[in-house]
């Protein structure tokens, strides 16, 4: 599709397969290649997204085009977003979905004259912000609203000098889940997919970067051009600027950071190309260009973002040893399960991510062989346990298909979608054996490339293409999918490493001394189940003991350290808590914050301790973890 108009009888066709609500929504891509069929036989076609105000089977965005000047002393971003639309026959309003944006102008662009256009924005609704409904008729084919964000746009997180490394303002996104809404006025949902440019503007010693082809020098002046030639989902939608350098690792993969980090980075990511190659061997071919991941500042809440050709990515995985790297195969692999196969609403999350987390431990096995995968599934089902526990064993939550209908689909984002999506999906290859699951895959990614789907959707999908119904029975697929828990017979993961773990900690418990230990060839993966699999009973001083020996609080690896801290607060164990504190101070990673915050709160003492820290470290946070830690300590509630 060019940007004038060449997709619009497409479109219209899509539209029809979707008469009354979301579909299966096909991508809004260049002619050269053309869309899947819109249907499968006998499948569900209907999609209702319930955090979504836009209905695009009225009116659907196909291509957007952003023109900003990031001002980072108001902190907002300021501008226009002109966007291409496929109107339905009769069809009278554009609906998008906005959250604290200031609008001050709308206007239909093409076919000309530009003229006012007619707009109101709707109610507010908690988290879901307010529609925006724009007057259109038949003829429309562009529309611009010119707005602002506010300072304190869900989305977006601005850095003071003080708080990078580099001593430069920095700026931050992360759209996902439906936070796209408090940046840009989009319809803001998983099944519409979307092209995009754009034009930014920064001070000129800033880089800009986003989900799209990227620079790698600055420009003297400070703008930037960016194309999206791939349609994408509005959650994949990405922004950051800051003293960023760039280096290539290979011909298709590099790494941005600010430049006390970038070398380490781009030492630590040197298995990148390697990891490339091999999901293409796995799954086909990476259909997104270059792979290029951008290193944040701590602040950053998420492990990573498979924001697609630019993986967001938090420094607390740059370890010094590539312990960590499993987070890079699990963004990499979104770009088959997620960026291009995508879950059609929020209840469907486990598509992308039960996917995404089995092709991280497939990837891993091929690099790094079996052992070391199953060190990593052990752990993963370990987290997943730790999960159904705090939901309780009934709980709707457990389910794969979820309803998150008036909810936050943040609430869906835990381990059942990861651990208990992947465990599936060993199910079917256990069912079907690996040749047969991985030619599956390669289809499935095929058929449905750059399109949106749900789980009923890919339950008619296997059973047409994978299962019997003899071997679908066997395994349970409808309770799979659709009922609580772990099935009682799911595939288990099992890691002979993990046995010479317990060893050592059945010869702590015998009496042995720290030093007596044998650690040899020891990675994170083998200290992560230790500190998880020491006794209930294990006291302060025994923890003590431990770290005079190993170095607990003092180690360079986040994950260590946060696995430390948490059995440090079990114990009681206060000599941590300077560590601890700094830590908190430092990392604004979710995935850490929440069990560790959670912790401290279990008692009155911990939690005037948490608070007191939480008092300053939370401006250093982004919104997505702030929000959880202050429902975890009530914070703002008093």
């Amino acid at each position: 599709m060019s940007k004038a108009r060449a997709s619009g009888a497409r479109g219209r066709l899509a539209l029809t397969a979707a008469v009354l609500a979301f579909s299966i929504v096909p991508a809004c891509r260049r002619p050269e290649t053309p869309p899947q069929a819109t249907e499968l036989e006998g499948a569900e076609t209907k999609i209702m997204d319930p955090h979504s105000f836009s209905r695009p089977s009225e009116a659907v965005v196909e291509h957007l085009e952003l023109d900003l000047t990031v001002d980072f002393a108001a902190r907002i971003l300021s501008g226009t977003a002109t966007l291409e639309i496929d109107v339905a026959p009769g069809a009278t309003e554009l609906v998008l979905d906005t959250r604290g944006l200031d609008i001050s102008s709308v206007e239909l662009v093409r076919p000309g004259p530009v003229t006012r256009a007619d707009y109101k924005l709707g109610e507010e609704t908690s988290f879901l912000g307010r529609p925006l409904v724009i007057g259109i008729n038949d003829g429309t084919e562009q529309v611009r609203v010119a707005y602002r964000t506010r300072p304190d746009a869900a989305a977006l997180q601005w850095l003071s000098p003080e708080q990078t490394a580099s001593g430069k303002p920095f700026l931050l996104s992360q759209s996902q889940a439906i936070l796209a809404r408090t940046w840009v006025p989009c319809q803001d949902s998983p099944g519409v997919r979307m092209t995009y440019s754009a034009t930014i503007r920064v001070p000129p010693e800033l880089l800009a970067v986003m989900s799209a082809e990227n620079p790698t020098m600055r420009s003297a002046g400070g703008v930037y051009e960016f194309e999206m030639p791939q349609a994408i989902p509005s959650y994949l939608l990405a922004i950051a600027a800051g003293d960023l350098e760039f280096r290539a690792i290979d011909d298709r993969a590099g790494v941005y950071a600010e430049p006390s980090l970038v070398d380490a980075a781009a030492w630590e990511f040197a298995d990148v190309p390697a990891m490339i190659s091999a999901a293409e061997r796995l799954y086909g071919p990476y259909e997104w260009g270059r792979y290029d991941l951008l290193v944040l500042p701590p602040s950053f809440p998420f492990g990573g973002m498979e924001n697609p050709r630019l993986t967001f990515a938090t420094p607390t995985i740059i370890a010094g040893d590539r312990s960590l790297v499993a987070l890079v195969a699990h963004e990499l692999a979104h770009s088959w399960s997620g960026n291009l196969v995508t879950n059609a609403t929020w209840d469907d999350f486990w598509l992308n991510e039960g996917a995404t987390t089995y092709l991280t431990y497939r990837i891993m096995e091929e690099l790094y062989g079996a052992e070391y995968a199953a060190m990593l599934e052990v752990l993963g089902r370990q987290d997943l346990a730790a999960t159904f526990e705090e939901l309780g064993p009934a709980s709707p939550d457990s389910h794969l298909k979820l309803a998150l209908e008036g909810r936050d689909p943040d609430d869906g984002m835990n381990d059942i979608a990861y651990e208990k999506g992947a465990a599936l999906f060993r199910s079917l290859e256990a069912a079907v054996g690996r040749d047969r699951f991985d030619d599956f895959l390669r289809t499935y990614f095929s058929h449905f490339a750059f399109r949106s789907l749900d789980t009923e959707t890919f339950e008619h999908y296997v059973r047409e293409h994978l299962l019997d119904q003899e071997l679908a029975d066997g395994i349970g697929l409808t309770d799979w999918l659709y009922g609580a828990g772990l099935p009682a017979d799911a595939w288990a993961p099992q890691s002979s490493e993990f046995d010479r773990v317990e060893a050592q900690i059945e010869a702590l418990e015998d009496g042995s001394r720290p030093s007596e230990l044998d650690v040899t060839d020891w990675t994170t993966h083998h200290w992560l189940h230790f500190l998880r699999k020491l006794p209930a009973g294990t006291t302060s001083a025994d923890l003590t003991a431990l770290d005079g020996v190993f170095g607990f609080n003092r180690s360079g690896n986040s994950e260590i350290q946060s696995a430390w801290f948490e059995r440090s607060i079990a114990a009681g164990h206060e000599e941590a808590y300077p560590a601890l504190r700094e830590f908190l101070l430092r990392v604004g990673r979710r995935k850490f914050l929440k069990p560790l915050y959670t912790a401290l709160a279990a008692t009155p003492e911990g939690r005037g301790w948490a608070r007191e820290v939480y008092a300053e470290a939370r401006g250093g946070y982004h919104s997505v973890s702030s929000n959880t830690v202050d429902g975890i300590l009530g914070w703002g509630a008093e």
